[in-house]
């Protein structure tokens, strides 16, 4: 029987569970009860809240500090906090960022995350894509290993895109931040909430398939290598994200997409052919165009997994 995963109770009294202290913000400063943060500079703004690069005024340390502000100091800490912090705790991979300390005062929560340089999104918007070969390959077997770690451990991400993949410009490290989408998976389960972001999401989620699974994660890292190469989101800008992976990669039939014709939105698209992806991708090596389009496979079945994408010849040099 389908199993429906709900939010996190608003009431849940996990979140407390895990916080070490609290924290406030003023005046450019964090502070409280020994813990002292000089604000550097805000790296990222978002609907959430803000990101800060900050200095611990004792040690010197640098860390990034995401602060998320709620509305309602009633109902609590978001599920989105809640969740991002209990996974965060259980996920150790070098590839995925590391939460240091949860600080909470009134309706401010502040996650303080080890340095954080800059956003994939920046890097690629600055350097108009990730122009070298390696560097571009070394990212997207970063991803890769992050994506197979978090699926190992039955965790859907379910939001990835650039703005949530982080480097660490020094090293050149890849870490996969930002999950208030994620979820468990594995058996019958029915999945009824999507991720916001469109221009990364899988066409089985478009078409309201609930039962969705990893292969939703490697879509989006499809979406984000080819990004990579040519700069800018592969579907350009559009207000109907199916119709232009359909015009991208060719109307799916029963023959490559068995059962696609049971789904209702299914019937109104046109029928395209697909498109010469080596020309739209045409910086990218024959290796990695063929590893790029089993990424992007319109059946969510026949998609290739992160553990499989790895052992590919695009990363055999």
């Amino acid at each position: 029987m389908a199993e429906e995963i709900d939010d996190i109770d608003y009431t849940d009294n996990l979140f407390m569970r895990l916080l070490q202290c609290t924290l406030c913000g003023q005046n450019n400063r964090f502070n409280y009860e020994g813990f002292s943060y000089k604000i550097l500079q805000t790296i990222e703004e978002g609907i959430y809240g803000r990101v800060y690069r900050c200095r611990h005024s004792a040690t010197g340390d640098i860390v990034a500090i995401k602060q998320i502000k709620f509305d309602d100091e009633k109902i609590g800490v978001p599920s989105s906090v809640v969740r991002e912090v209990s996974l965060l705790r259980a996920l150790q991979h070098v590839n995925i960022v590391s939460l240091l300390k949860v600080l909470t005062k009134e309706t401010y929560v502040n996650l303080v995350f080890e340095p954080l340089d800059q956003d994939l999104s920046h890097y690629i918007r600055d350097n108009r894509g990730v122009q070298d070969p390696s560097i571009r390959k070394s990212f997207l077997r970063q991803i890769l290993v992050g994506v197979a770690y978090c699926h190992a451990h039955k965790i859907l991400h379910r939001d990835l895109k650039p703005k949530n993949i982080w480097i660490d410009n020094s090293r050149m490290i890849i870490k996969i931040a930002d999950f208030g989408l994620a979820r468990e998976f594995g058996g019958d389960m029915l999945l009824t909430r999507y991720p916001p972001n469109r221009y990364y999401r899988a066409p089985e989620v478009f078409l309201h398939c609930q039962h969705y699974s990893s292969g939703i994660d490697l879509w989006s890292v499809g979406c984000i290598f080819g990004e990579m190469v040519i700069g800018r989101p592969i579907l350009g800008d559009t207000c109907d994200e199916l119709d232009a992976i359909f015009r991208m990669l060719g109307t799916p039939s029963e023959e490559n997409w068995p059962g696609i014709t049971q789904f209702p939105l299914f019937g109104s698209y046109a029928i395209y052919n697909p498109m010469d992806l080596s020309t739209v991708f045409s910086g990218l090596e024959p290796e990695g165009l063929e590893l790029l389009k089993m990424l992007l496979c319109l059946d969510p079945k026949r998609r290739i997994s992160a553990e499989t994408a790895l052992k590919h010849a695009y990363f055999k040099d």
